[in-house]
């Protein structure tokens, strides 16, 4: 019998249904799911061998749980794939705000509904995806939203006292009776209001206005929290924290292949965009590469995160600039060159907070700075570190050691007084006629990948005029509508030059 068409407490019996409760429920699934070596999180990469254990282990010890991680690490989303572990469907008592179960009834209202109709009661059924509830902590959330006030528009329709306790209003908190319930930043609540949840968690009571209602919520709860917020904007009261029983450690990707996956798996390109546009290996790993920059970085609040959310926002802007591109010249399709990643800077200074230092730098720059960095980390992967190739000074006795330098031609090619602006918004076709100019630099890149394309090698040959920026070996400078590389004396002589001009102008006025 499908039970979809059970519509009374008669029929339900004669289903053979048990009540169970909501922690019973998520273990008794989880194990079936672990026993078939099913998926117990999906789309959840980097915490296989972590958080996914750790949680599992919760679920089967039926805890209640507090994820304590920065923003950005995925402590939501595991919390509402969790009703993926329910029942597809529970019968309710019709008509109950707190979804009372019809053998194990705990409100008066559903009590009184059994008691008047006895079998002929009539049942709902609800889908687990109805069995979630969340809530965001800010200071200004009340008692009275999460458990519970009387209602005197109630009282005065029904003609009721309010010593009847049918003028209680339920809050959130009761309404996700059979259901998991979510805190998110729960720091931010205030303490008070931290305190009123202490006997739900432990005992199950409730008081509001002076109703002392004993009523076994049924619920499992999970919390969220920002480790720093406990010396930051507030802390989780101790009593409560001590009826948490787990509390579980969330992470950041800890390799660049993991932080590579997230990305492609949450990145919302479009798919004429796909057809368009190639996005190499990379340009992937420079953009990556800037999160765990910024991470590490003196000028980022540590505090704060950044979040996983800063390279897929990058990601998707890379792809766009491309696009951009290509459509202002009416190509038919192109690359993300590492010009384009000038486009992922609103991406990044809007997901940093910045310390005071940081502040001052001013937020562009810093952003600025951490693709700098990340063009710096990733290019001794691609070729010869240039610090290597710098002369070691001879022990007395000893010969210099010749050294030879890949980069010696490019470099010479600049100093002699050539330069280059790569436009951004430039033809794919005048990018790579323009790189293949500058002397030793197709043949540095061949040598290190003897099997790239034209285009590939147009990429890699572009990239090694930005690493050697990076590495103060030539001059790179970005105006609002190039990149100039040049020589790097010419550069330190002109801004020399520049500051004395303005210093004997200010002298003269």
């Amino acid at each position: 019998m499908d039970i979809k068409h059970i519509n009374t407490l008669r029929e339900l019996k004669e289903n053979g249904y048990k009540p169970k409760s909501i922690k019973e429920e998520l273990r008794q699934n989880l194990i079936k799911k672990l026993q078939a070596g099913d998926e117990t999180f999906t789309g959840i990469i980097g915490y296989e061998d972590s958080v996914i254990p750790d949680v599992e282990r919760a679920l089967l010890s039926k805890h209640n749980i507090l994820f304590l991680g920065l923003r950005g690490q995925a402590k939501t989303r595991m919390a509402r794939q969790m009703t993926q572990l329910l029942d597809e469907y529970i019968p309710v008592v019709a008509g109950s705000d707190i979804n009372d179960d019809p053998l194990k009834p705990i409100s008066k209202y559903a009590k009184d509904l059994l008691r008047e109709k006895g079998d002929d009661t009539p049942i709902e059924w609800m889908h687990r995806s109805q069995r979630y509830g969340e809530k965001l902590a800010t200071p200004d959330v009340s008692v009275a939203d999460l458990i519970g006030d009387v209602d005197p528009i109630k009282a005065a329709n029904l003609k009721l006292s309010f010593a009847d306790e049918r003028v209680i209003h339920y809050g959130i908190i009761p309404k996700s009776n059979r259901s998991i319930f979510v805190i998110n930043e729960l720091p931010d609540l205030q303490a008070r209001i931290q305190v009123a949840l202490f006997n739900i968690l432990e005992e199950g009571d409730v008081q509001i206005r002076g109703f002392k209602l004993r009523l076994p919520l049924d619920i499992l709860f999970v919390f969220t929290a920002n480790p720093e917020d406990y010396t930051n904007r507030g802390s989780i009261v101790t009593p409560l924290k001590d009826r948490i029983e787990s509390q579980i450690l969330t992470h950041y990707p800890k390799t660049l292949e993991t932080a590579l996956a997230i990305t492609e798996q949450e990145a919302d390109i479009a798919a004429e965009q796909k057809q368009k546009i190639t996005i190499s290996d990379l340009v992937k790993r420079l953009i990556e590469q800037v999160a765990f920059e910024a991470r590490g970085s003196e000028f980022v609040d540590k505090k704060s995160g950044v979040s996983a959310r800063l390279t897929i926002s990058a990601f998707e802007n890379a792809v766009s600039s491309a696009e951009r591109r290509s459509i202002l010249h009416k190509e038919n399709n192109t690359q993300v060159w590492v010009s384009d990643l000038v486009g992922i800077i609103p991406s990044i200074t809007g997901k940093i907070e910045l310390v005071y230092e940081g502040e001052q730098e001013g937020p562009y720059q810093v952003a600025m700075n951490l693709v700098d960095k990340a063009i710096r980390t990733q290019f001794v992967q691609y070729f010869p570190n240039p610090d290597a190739l710098k002369k070691r000074a001879p022990r007395k006795g000893e010969k210099p050691e010749p050294v030879d330098n890949p980069y010696r031609a490019i470099i010479s090619w600049f100093d002699k007084g050539n330069h280059i602006n790569l436009l951004f918004t430039a033809k794919d076709r005048d990018k790579i006629n323009l790189l293949y100019s500058i002397d030793g630099l197709h043949g540095l890149v061949k040598k290190s990948f003897p099997h790239a394309s034209e285009k590939e090698a147009a990429l890699l040959m572009e990239f090694v005029l930005h690493g050697l920026a990076s590495y103060s070996l030539i001059s790179k400078k970005i105006l609002e509508t190039s990149i100039e590389f040049k020589d790097l004396m010419g550069s330190m002589l002109n801004i020399q030059s520049s500051t004395s001009f303005e210093d004997e102008e200010e002298d003269y006025r």
